[in-house]
């Protein structure tokens, strides 16, 4: 069965980012956009920043299908420097700024980046140590005449502050030399009558444990169309319809990220971030700022409500901060799984995406029955970067994302089991580890439950449960025996660990890092 959520913009405007940053400044422009614990930005002052930026970078031979490395924290120059970026119809490259050098390096190569925007510093590093560590022969060139074998597209690096470097592109908002440096506005009003929709907006790379990270490519249609769905959810979840204040939890350097920056150009919504997630700093901001809501990983707010001074915090503005479900995706399922939060290749939701449900043989399945998701459709990336088409997609046109999900009847929600790697095989039958979790979860004295299979001696595997309980201690053959009034035998775990929020692993970006989880329980790390 193949389904068609068609949604887009109610604009007759074109579908590019540089037209939604327009409008939104038209219906908002004195709406704060982003704040963060040290600078606010309102939707004019997005436009006026990026706007500079963006008359520079054209003067510096910038243009269509440039190739533009952001290395920034969530802060608004990061706002600034991709809504510059895409504005002219370059390609943003975000930069995880949780890389290694050889991590950066590699994206620079992979990603055949041409010019690099960066602070001087970055929480604590040192930018322009990490960029010669980075890239050897670096301290050896010269501004704007780079010539790297192990980058061999970039010609410029722009540090947005003061620097000793002779290799380094100065960027002085206010100076004298970027004000005789900028193309005229009209210029820049031209250029961006030149961008369409099907231009390549932004490559957002994966975040998963792969050796080379993939370089995901999406048109400014995609992520517009994509985007346009944001601003409804959180209204939702939040409860609050006129400008939500969400805490933003997820790197801008993400598609988690980028969908809340995208989202809230869409419709008036203020963006609270941070440019390292630290629980006491967050609940600092939500106070602060009386945000109404949080979108991050379950893990993060895990970490808010574990805070020491989390229960004298005024958070009456966001209730579901201090006592909403811990996963969002959580909220309202029927069946104890959770709603698919959509991939990196479908740039943040289904809204105008083609979807099929399909087993093993290709087939189509029934409502209710699970399988594996295909999408396809004008809300699908455009590819991997360097990637032939025919190596992404099949002859049809699907992507097959190996993510195992239902539909039920009248209901078009896609519910996730899991990825068919992700499932306990226990005694030969088939567990879901989300199914598992999410019954536990809902006992009183648990408050974070992960599910896993772990290797057996006679069951191949067995269903291990790592429980974060809410006191001090918890009564392992209660839960087993609640457990089991809820669950079919073969699923109720036969191995408990209880840890604490720290002790579970996470990525980079905050999902849980099931590799890793697995070795400590293997070497006894956790046990």
């Amino acid at each position: 069965m193949v389904s068609s959520d068609s949604e887009s913009p109610a604009s007759s405007e074109p579908l590019t980012i540089g037209a939604l940053l327009r409008r939104a400044v038209r219906e908002n422009e004195t709406g704060e956009y982003v704040v963060t614990p040290t600078d606010r930005l309102t939707y004019a002052e997005a436009d006026e920043r990026s706007a500079r930026a963006a008359r520079w970078l054209l003067a510096a031979g910038v243009g269509k299908g440039s190739r533009v490395g952001l290395f920034f924290t969530n802060d608004t120059d990061w706002i600034t420097w991709w809504l510059a970026t895409s504005r002219i119809g370059a390609l943003a490259v975000p930069l995880s700024t949780l890389y290694t050098p050889a991590e950066i390096a590699k994206v620079l190569r992979l990603a055949d980046v041409s010019l690099l925007v960066a602070p001087p510093r970055v929480l604590k590093i040192d930018v322009a140590e990490r960029l010669e560590t980075a890239l050897p022969g670096l301290a050896d060139q010269a501004a704007g005449r780079l010539r790297l074998p192990t980058a061999p597209y970039l010609r410029s690096l722009v540090l947005t502050g003061d620097t000793d470097r002779d290799w380094a592109t100065r960027w002085d908002p206010e100076g004298d030399s970027v004000a005789d440096d900028m193309v005229p506005a009209d210029v820049l009003a031209a250029v961006e009558n030149e961008v369409t929709p099907a231009d390549l907006a932004i490559m957002i790379h994966t975040s998963g444990t792969t050796a080379d990270p993939k370089g995901v490519l999406h048109t400014h249609g995609t992520i517009v169309r994509q985007t346009a769905t944001w601003p409804t959810a959180v209204r939702s979840l939040t409860g609050v319809q006129a400008a939500p204040r969400v805490l933003c939890a997820m790197p801008f350097f993400w598609i988690g990220g980028v969908l809340a920056a995208m989202g809230a150009l869409h419709a008036p919504a203020t963006l609270l971030v941070l440019p390292r997630l630290e629980a006491g700093a967050a609940l600092d901001l939500a106070e602060r700022e009386r945000a109404n809501g949080i979108v991050g990983w379950p893990a993060f707010t895990q970490q808010l409500r574990e805070h020491p001074t989390f229960a004298d915090r005024d958070l009456s503005s966001g209730p579901m901060i201090a006592g909403g479900p811990l996963d969002l995706a959580m909220s309202n399922v029927p069946d104890g799984f959770p709603t698919h939060r959509s991939l990196s290749e479908s740039g943040g939701s289904f809204a105008a995406t083609d979807i099929a449900i399909v087993d093993e043989a290709g087939v189509p399945v029934a409502a209710g029955a699970v399988g594996e998701l295909l999408i396809r459709g004008v809300g699908v990336m455009a590819g991997y970067n360097k990637r032939e088409r025919a190596d992404v997609f099949d002859a049809d046109g699907w992507y097959h994302t190996g993510d195992q999900v239902y539909r039920r009847e009248d209901d078009p929600r896609l519910f996730y089991v899991g990825r068919a790697t992700d499932l306990i095989k226990a005694a030969g039958a088939n567990v879901s580890p989300l199914e598992v979790a999410a019954v536990v979860e809902e006992f009183p004295d648990v408050a974070q439950c992960v599910v896993l299979g772990v290797a057996h001696p006679v069951r191949g595997e067995e269903v291990c449960a790592i429980v974060v309980p809410t006191a001090e201690s918890v009564d392992i053959a209660s839960l087993t025996a609640r457990a089991r009034a809820q669950l079919s035998s073969y699923k109720v775990p036969t191995r408990w660990i209880v840890a604490t929020s720290a002790q579970i692993p996470t990525l980079p970006s905050g999902k849980l890092d099931r590799r890793r989880l697995s070795a400590e329980i293997a070497d006894g790390t956790l046990k």
